[in-house]
């Protein structure tokens, strides 16, 4: 242990803490108490040579290198503006009242060389991870960033609400399978929700509970599924409030500000390099940088060098590097959004501005996990158009790449970047034909009808409203055929079809489903424009909206036609004829094989540890926060310890704690003309509790995300 005389006074010691120590240190020396502090293990001296200890937030070892490599923002005038020449703009992080811990990420923090449990049990840990008080070596910035949102150049967005706290030194001891993932070998951090920057536009830099529980939960959930994403290491809520219209109504109430630690190699996104446009066409706005072309070409210095040191060492040509590194970002962007496919995750908001550099899944917002499976799933309420809905996501990823290859430009030359982007797709329908492969268990061949057996599962999944995750988790139950089994073949798949149909919709819910969201009225209108007008309708229609409204009232009306009696037995004609596929398939799997056992075990393993038991249903996540809302943050915990063993049954984690009882802190502290927030309370404690892993219960159906 160092010398307590080698020690400095900490940053930020005042005259006013000084005199109290004095005080408190001729208390001690009369009293003769000894003081041992529990969880703090490093200690200073002040002036006068009194022992004061340093929480481990206190010492953590900052390197900010974005900022000494990238250029800041000169000005210090505060409040929303135009930043020209500057990738970030120093900013003061706005103190909240009261700040207090809902929960933490153990293994999150744990990538910092924190510890939890000190974390929660440091006085000043909320104040630190809130952004109330800024760590030594911390230095505070927001990013300047741009971005195309639904498809049209937004221009100036940046980090509105979140803040750059600095980069810290990966703990010596970090594994290598991390470094490899992150070769800078230092984590950038983040708080959300800290307040006003340069770049919150008419917003006031602050988050909310709900929202904040949201994207704490789901960064976890993801990352513990396998996913590349950001990380979250803390969620803070405090006593401060801002108003908000929670469901649009015309009814805003006063929200608890909390604010989310989030942790990455980098934050830089696609939109970072969208600062250097030159006026849109389309919208006629201009990035705040057009013209600044020689910081464009040090921040593909800086993330080569940084996050992508082998092609920088490879490539000693520049265009030849910069292909490279355009390369690696698609790829690495094609397998991210099949792993998304997979697991039945919808972002929801994917503007450039939300595409992470590395590959990441980036910024939890209108996020959604598709129950019944519906490839045209739109998890965004406010996304009328579909253009972020589960099947378009493929698309609109390489859509993006594109914007990205033209912010490069020139340091990307164009014909380069669309060689690169020819080869997307393949590289796409490789990553998901693998992965989906793993979750049907096809391991040891891969056969040109595996991808029409997929497409038969996924349509026999639409067609009877099948829940996307547990059907998938179900089929690892479906056993390989034996010699000999023969006889047996139609018991196994009648026993297949039960299970399966247990995860169907019924007859009314296939109907709600099928419900157009388009008033017939307004149909009706903008068909007969589209015949008498086309150019006006293409104007202030989307056409491939208006199909897929067709195509739910023809659904529809055939459901209207049929009664529950047809409709099970059509869906367990359905599931018969693919489970008979299927296991013509597996019977190719098990051919040759001396240990057919063995392969059996194989395939269950390799399946029930690809397709999750859990993920972050709307309505856990939804439960979690009314009662996080209520002031039992218990939920919150409980449901992170769910989500980070997915695919593991977690005996006495079965189902939720909470349901709809309140909390003392939350009856207590509910300002007057909350009495919505109190309905809400009151309309969730006639709810029956459902396991975690169950189909989502009715009352998910009212759930809105926007």
């Amino acid at each position: 242990m160092r010398s307590l005389l080698s020690l400095n006074r900490p940053t930020g010691f005042s005259w006013m803490t000084s005199l109290k120590l004095r005080l408190a240190r001729s208390n001690f020396i009369r009293s003769g108490i000894v003081v041992v502090v529990r969880y703090f293990s490093a200690v200073v001296m002040d002036g006068m040579g009194l022992a004061v200890s340093r929480s481990q937030l206190e010492r953590l070892e900052f390197d900010n290198v974005a900022l000494k490599k990238l250029p800041l923002d000169t000005s210090a005038e505060p409040g929303p503006r135009r930043v020209t020449g500057a990738c970030f703009s120093r900013v003061k992080p706005q103190p909240v009242v009261k700040p207090r811990f809902v929960a933490v990420s153990n293994d999150a923090l744990a990538l910092l060389g924190l510890n939890a449990m000190e974390v929660l049990n440091d006085p000043l840990g909320p104040e630190y991870l809130s952004g109330s008080k800024v760590m030594p070596g911390s230095e505070p910035a927001a990013h300047c960033y741009c971005g195309h949102q639904f498809g049209s150049f937004a221009g100036q967005l940046g980090d509105g609400a979140a803040c750059y706290l600095g980069e810290l030194k990966a703990p010596a001891d970090q594994s290598p399978e991390l470094l490899r993932e992150n070769p800078s070998g230092r984590w950038e951090i983040q708080v959300k929700g800290a307040g006003l920057t340069p770049y919150s536009r008419q917003a006031d830099g602050r988050k909310v509970l709900r929202s904040s529980i949201r994207e704490f939960l789901c960064s976890e959930a993801v990352f513990a599924l396998g996913v590349p994403t950001t990380r979250a290491g803390s969620l803070v809520t405090s006593d401060s409030k801002v108003v908000r219209d929670v469901y649009y109504s015309g009814n805003p109430r006063k929200e608890r500000c909390s604010v989310v630690l989030r942790i990455a190699p980098t934050f830089i996104r696609f939109g970072s390099f969208e600062i250097f446009k030159a006026t849109d066409e389309n919208t006629g706005r201009q990035g705040p940088s057009y013209g600044h072309d020689e910081i464009r070409g040090q921040m593909m210095d800086y993330v080569i060098e940084t996050f992508y040191p082998e092609i920088h060492q490879n490539n000693t040509d520049r265009v030849e590097r910069n292909v490279a590194f355009f390369r690696e970002v698609m790829l690495r962007t094609a397998r991210l959004v099949a792993q998304w496919q997979c697991v039945g995750f919808c972002h929801g908001v994917l503007n450039t501005d939300n595409m992470s550099i590395l590959g990441l899944t980036i910024d939890y917002g209108p996020y959604g996990f598709m129950d019944r499976f519906d490839p045209d799933f739109i998890c965004n309420a406010s996304d009328n158009s579909g253009r972020y809905s589960y099947q378009a996501q493929p698309a609109i990823c390489r859509w993006n790449l594109a914007r990205l290859a033209e912010a490069l430009d020139p340091e990307l030359p164009p014909g380069r970047a669309e060689a690169v982007l020819d080869e997307y797709l393949p590289l796409y329908n490789t990553f998901y034909l693998g992965n989906m492969r793993r979750k049907l268990g096809l391991l040891r061949k891969e056969e040109p009808e595996d991808e029409m057996l997929i497409t038969e599962l996924l349509q026999t999944m639409h067609n009877t409203g099948a829940d996307f995750t547990n059907t998938f988790r179900c089929l690892s139950q479906i056993p390989c055929p034996t010699e000999g089994d023969g006889e047996a073949e139609e018991g196994v798949i009648k026993m297949a079809t039960d299970l399966l149909l247990e995860q169907c919709a019924s007859l009314e819910e296939l109907k709600a489903a099928n419900k157009p969201s388009m008033d017939p009225r307004e149909l009706a209108m903008l068909l007969q424009l589209a015949q008498s007008n086309p150019s006006l309708f293409q104007m202030i229609s989307d056409r491939r909206m208006v199909a897929m409204q067709l195509e739910k009232l023809g659904r529809l009306k055939e459901l209207l036609e049929a009664d529950e009696v047809e409709v099970k037995a059509k869906h367990r004609e359905d599931w018969a004829t693919w489970i008979t596929s299927y296991r013509k398939r597996l019977a190719g799997e098990v051919e040759g094989q001396s240990d057919v056992q063995a392969l059996q075990e194989e395939r269950v393993k390799v399946m029930d540890g690809t397709n999750p038991r859990y993920v972050l249903r709307n309505y856990i996540a939804q439960n979690a926060i009314e009662a996080a809302e209520n002031g039992d943050f218990t939920e919150v915990q409980r449901v992170l310890k769910v989500l980070e063993k997915p695919f593991s049954t977690q005996p006495g984690l079965e189902q939720p704690s909470w349901l709809g009882r309140g909390g003392a802190e939350g009856q207590e502290e509910r300002d007057e003309g909350e009495e919505e927030e109190q309905q809400v309370a009151e309309a969730v404690s006639s709810r029956m509790r459902v396991p975690y892993d169950s189909k989502p219960p009715v009352w998910a159906n009212e759930i809105c995300v926007t």
